[in-house]
C-alpha cells in the first residue's frame, strides 16, 4: 500500500503538473505599448512559443498608461510591456510582478522642422507637443530639461492622450516640436511629406541623455509577469518565453519588413512606416539582471524630484526575473 504522505504529496505533485498543462494549453496574450518593442512581441506571437509557455499566442496593443496599470492589477494581463520605471513602481507598492527583460535602449526623439533646436537648451521659448503627461517621455524631457537648466516657465509644454494626438498637434501648427516615441516619429515624418513639409529628429533624447548623464542607454521599457503566470504555466515558462523573444529581435533585425508585417494591424499603423522605424528603436532582449547595472542609474535619476515615480526606493534582487 501507498504511504499516505506519499500518496497526497504525488497526487498534490499531480494537480499542479495539471494544472501546468492546462494553463500552457491556454491561449496566451501578450500586451505591449503603441510604441516599437511591441513589434517584437507581434512577431514572436505570430511565429508561436514554445509549447512549454503556450499552445497559441495573440498579441494586443494597451492604448494608455491607465489600461495597462488596470490589466495587470486585476489579473487581467500577465505578460505585459510597460515603462520599466512602472515596473519598478507598481512592485514596490506590492504588486506580484517581476521584470523579465528590456525591449529597447531608448526609441524618444524631438521631432520638428530642421532649424528648430539642435539640443535640449535650444527648446527655450518653444511650445512641445507630450504624450502621456506624468509618464515615461515627460519624465525624461523634465530631467533633460534640468541637466539643461530649463525651467518650465522657459517652454511651453501642450500634453496629449496619445503619440497621435500629438503628431496632429505638430502636423497642424500648433506645436512648434513633439517628443515622440517610435513608430510615432517615423509616422509624422512621413505624414509630413505627404503634406508637402520636412520633420526631423531634431534631437536624440538617447545621445542627450548620454551627454548629461554618462549613459546613452535609456532602458525605457521591459517585459513584465505576473507572480501568476510562472507558478501557472512552471517554472521554465519565463525563461522559455525569453528565449523565444531573443530569437526573434534576430528575425526583426534580419528582416524588419516581414516584422513589420506581423505588427502593422495591431499597432494601426502601415507596414512600411513600421519598418522605417526599427533602425531608430534601439531594440534588444536584454534579460533583466543583466540589465540592472543600466536600470538603477536611469531609475535614481528619474527619482530625483520625486521618489514615488519608482515607488520610493530601488527595487530588490527578487524584482528581476531572470
Amino acid at each position: 500500500m501507498l504511504n499516505r504522505r506519499l500518496f497526497v504529496t504525488g497526487a498534490s505533485a499531480a494537480i499542479l503538473a495539471g494544472t501546468r498543462d492546462t494553463k500552457a494549453a491556454t491561449p496566451l496574450t501578450l500586451w505591449g505599448p503603441p510604441a516599437s518593442p511591441s513589434i517584437v512581441l507581434a512577431k514572436a506571437a505570430a511565429d508561436g512559443l514554445p509549447k512549454s509557455v503556450t499552445n497559441a499566442a495573440v498579441f494586443k496593443v494597451w492604448k494608455t498608461p491607465d489600461e495597462m496599470r488596470a490589466g495587470l492589477s486585476s489579473g487581467n494581463m500577465s505578460a505585459v510591456v510597460v515603462p520599466t520605471y512602472v515596473a519598478a513602481n507598481l512592485y514596490n507598492r506590492g504588486l506580484s510582478i517581476r521584470l523579465v527583460n528590456v525591449l529597447t535602449n531608448g526609441l524618444l526623439y524631438v521631432v520638428a522642422p530642421a532649424g528648430t533646436a539642435t539640443d535640449i537648451a535650444g527648446l527655450k521659448g518653444k511650445r512641445i507637443a507630450v504624450p502621456f503627461r506624468n509618464d515615461m517621455p515627460d519624465y525624461i524631457l523634465q530631467r533633460l530639461m534640468a541637466a539643461a537648466r530649463l525651467s518650465p516657465d522657459d517652454l511651453t509644454i501642450d500634453y496629449s492622450a496619445s503619440p497621435p494626438e500629438a503628431v496632429q498637434l505638430l502636423l497642424a501648427g500648433r506645436a512648434d516640436a513633439a517628443l515622440l516615441s517610435e513608430p510615432a516619429s517615423s509616422a509624422a515624418i512621413a505624414r509630413a511629406a505627404t503634406l508637402g513639409k520636412t520633420l526631423e529628429r531634431v534631437i536624440d533624447c538617447q545621445a542627450a541623455w548620454g551627454k548629461t548623464h554618462g549613459n546613452a542607454t535609456l532602458p525605457q521599457a521591459g517585459l513584465v509577469v505576473t507572480e501568476a503566470f510562472g507558478a501557472g504555466r512552471g517554472p521554465d515558462s519565463i525563461a522559455a518565453l525569453q528565449g523565444a523573444l531573443e530569437s526573434t529581435l534576430k528575425d526583426v533585425l534580419a528582416n524588419p519588413k516581414g516584422a513589420a508585417a506581423s505588427a502593422a494591424a495591431a499597432l494601426e499603423l502601415p507596414a512600411p512606416i513600421i519598418e522605417r522605424s526599427i533602425p531608430f528603436s534601439n531594440l534588444v532582449v536584454r534579460p533583466a539582471r543583466a540589465a540592472r547595472a543600466d536600470l538603477e542609474p536611469f531609475f535614481k535619476v528619474l527619482a530625483e524630484q520625486n521618489p514615488r515615480i519608482i515607488g520610493g526606493k530601488l527595487p530588490d534582487d527578487r524584482f528581476y526575473a531572470l
